[in-house]
């Protein structure tokens, strides 16, 4: 009970309005995994007025079934600590104590009850004895280079009780302004001009070209300003310096902030703006909300050796934190890996989490990843259209069970037409009465192609809502980034399934085609085109290959075929799976013919072995009359997809393709065969007028 009453505690200090949306799915997926209720969801959603809708936390609840790295508590914890909460981490009911300086974790908060954080907040206190003209002379050395224009100014105006700056003057390079200082008496006034006691006086940090003091007569971007006055001066320095940030000179405003100007070295404005936008998003996550008017790089800094009202503008250090952009960058980065929290066994013992309901019955867990593939003619694309109509009825799948819920068919192959003609005729095949279309959904990405690590954010968003228990994507070919036969941009690229299946809590299901050449004397695992990558990243594997009809059971297939000329012979296949979460099951054997695949429940296939790529493919072996009949046949497709492409528009190869669902160059052999058609230079298709 203790652990429940801390997370509604961290729950308090988050609101949901402040969340998209899916922080707010991390949220009660981190609930149900601590074993929380859906109620204790609810009632926090319901701070939402405007988002809230009653019944909705229930529903998606019930969707999330687990994943291979599940959100955890922990992400509750880091966003609760993140806005001011504080664990008990003692029975005490108090902190340990802490040493004075300590660097801060990713995920450390600074608390707004100042006396507690004494123990590591950075005192910053005004110099006595104060060399104005010493500072700003560091000042300038640090930050400039001795032919560098400096922008300043000490000529201000008051408007609504604030002193606002003028343009100042940016005629001077640092080492004139340096030279003069150092003859000045200690009389900044005689080198810069006065300026008011009240207002203070501003300096630009990085150089100018003598001839402005916009952004584009900068010519160097070298720093940027992070200034906050929202919490206290010892907590920004805290912050700031935990942060590590790459400090060039930290002054102190005369009022309630720190002016940092920070290294960010970049090379262009654009990658300025870039690099202050990363730097700003790391200052806020760890507490320091950085003043966003101050990202342009011809911004206005305090100048250190002034004073401002009854206090002083003064330099508090330089060259402090990481030395570079670069190595800071990098030193964040290895801190904010946003990795889960490791977790003791003896814990995890006690309260075994539960195992993710089994979506494909002894092959695939919801939530899991499973890689269909096999050579051309295997039918994978029927063979994945007809797993959505076994999910959806909740009909088993090449003898497997399968769990009954909402499925997405990511098509990224077949036009429209051509896709949900398929759909229907499995349906039909299968002989099954469509209960549950409601459950299946297409999106139809032919010509729309983009690779996966733009598709997979695309396709979270549009399929947060929807409760789906997996996802079919068809084929990947269509959306691998990288060299499919690089391990490392392979690994990247199968990540993106990883990213789909933890956001959505679904499993993810693609098909791949196998290398060339024979694959009879390889492993399952070993089949797949490209990098090792493809069988070793998915929870399981299903292999299709291709068995060799024996000479008694070809001529049995030929004259059962015979009564139905019009129709391809089966062929023959052996699914073999490599698992990770279930025992290995025995090789299925199953046929496929247009459009089904069926389990060899007669064992007919029993004793047929690979066909090992030396021997003609036994099911090619027909008679002239079976020949006759399929050469009819395709005269007459072709004749179909003509007139069906004709009725929409002008006639294509392309068109074609998408109709009749074969390759470019099947087409192309098809029209050639049938003789009544010519194609154009663009693939216009046309009849001929000789024949």
């Amino acid at each position: 009970m203790k652990e429940k009453t801390d997370l509604r505690q961290a729950l308090s200090y988050i609101d949901p309005a402040a969340l998209s949306y899916q922080e707010w799915v991390s949220v009660g997926m981190g609930l149900k995994e601590a074993g929380y209720t859906p109620e204790d969801w609810e009632r926090w959603s319901a701070r939402d007025s405007k988002r809230y809708h009653p019944g909705e936390c229930q529903r998606k609840w019930e969707s999330f079934h687990g994943a291979a790295n599940p959100v955890t508590g922990g992400t509750i914890v880091r966003m609760a600590k993140s806005r001011g909460w504080e664990p008990r981490l003692s029975d005490r009911g108090r902190k340990p104590p802490q040493k004075e300086g300590r660097e801060l974790a990713w995920d450390d908060i600074i608390s707004a009850d100042l006396p507690k954080a004494r123990s590591w907040a950075r005192e910053v206190e005004e110099p006595g004895v104060w060399d104005a003209v010493q500072e700003l002379i560091s000042y300038l050395e640090v930050l400039f280079d001795a032919d560098d224009c400096v922008g300043y100014v000490t000529k201000s105006y008051e408007k609504d009780g604030r002193h606002i700056p003028s343009k100042g003057c940016y005629d001077r390079t640092a080492g004139r302004l340096i030279q003069e200082l150092s003859r000045c008496g200690g009389d900044i006034g005689r080198v810069l001009g006065d300026y008011s006691p009240k207002a203070g006086a501003w300096i630009r940090f990085n150089p100018l070209d003598g001839k402005g003091v916009k952004n584009e007569n900068v010519t160097d971007f070298r720093y940027a300003l992070v200034e906050s006055d929202s919490i206290p001066v010892e907590q920004q320095m805290a912050i700031i310096t935990a942060l590590e940030l790459p400090v060039a000179a930290l002054v102190h405003s005369g009022g309630k902030s720190i002016h940092a100007i920070v290294r960010v070295e970049a090379g262009s404005y654009e990658e300025y703006r870039a690099r202050v936008d990363y730097l700003y998003e790391v200052c806020k996550k760890n507490g320091l909300e950085p003043d966003r008017q101050n990202r342009n790089p011809s911004r206005l800094s305090r100048m250190p050796g002034v004073t401002r009202g009854e206090n002083k503008q003064f330099l508090v250090a330089t060259n402090i934190g990481k030395a570079s952009w670069n190595e800071w960058k990098e030193w964040v980065e290895s801190v904010n890996d946003d990795l889960p929290e490791t977790e003791s066994l003896t814990v995890a013992w006690r309260n075994m989490p539960a195992l993710a309901p089994p979506l494909i019955d002894g092959v695939l867990r919801q939530g899991h990843k499973l890689l269909v593939a096999g050579p051309s003619k295997a039918g994978k694309s029927f063979a994945l259209i007809e797993l959505c109509c076994c999910v959806a009825e909740g009909r088993p799948w090449m003898g497997f069970p399968c769990a009954q819920g909402r499925i997405l068919y990511v098509n990224l192959e077949l036009d429209r037409a051509s896709c949900l003609h398929r759909f229907k005729d499995v349906y039909m095949a299968l002989g099954w009465e469509p209960e549950h279309l409601g459950n299946i959904d297409i999106w139809n990405l032919r010509g729309h192609s983009i690779p996966m690590d733009k598709l997979a954010p695309k396709l979270i968003r549009r399929a947060a809502k929807k409760n789906y228990i997996a996802i079919i994507i068809d084929p990947i070919y269509k959306v691998i980034t990288g060299d499919e036969n690089s391990a490392d941009q392979m690994a990247n690229f199968c990540n993106q399934f990883d990213k789909v299946c933890t956001e959505l809590g679904t499993a993810v299901i693609y098909c791949h085609h196998h290398s060339k050449g024979a694959q009879g004397g390889k492993r399952s695992m070993d089949r797949a085109s490209g990098s090792g990558v493809f069988a070793r990243d998915p929870d399981a594997l299903l292999d299709l290959i291709e068995l060799d009809l024996t000479e008694e059971l070809l001529n049995r297939v030929n004259q059962e075929n015979q009564e139905n000329p019009e129709t391809q012979p089966p062929t023959g296949w052996r699914i073999e799976g490599t698992l990770r979460e279930f025992p290995k099951f025995p090789q299925r054997d199953i046929w496929f013919g247009y459009p089904l695949h069926w389990v060899d429940r007669e064992g007919l296939l029993k004793g047929c072995k690979p066909w090992n790529g030396l021997t003609p493919y036994n099911h090619l072996r027909c008679s002239p009359q079976q020949k006759a009949s399929r050469q009819q046949q395709r005269r007459q497709s072709v004749e179909l997809a003509y007139e069906a492409c004709a009725a929409r528009g002008e006639v294509t190869v392309e068109a074609m393709c998408g109709y009749l669902g074969v390759t470019e160059k099947t087409v192309r052999n098809r029209l050639k065969e049938h003789g009544g058609f010519m194609v154009g230079r663009q693939g216009k298709v046309e009849k001929r007028s000789d024949v």
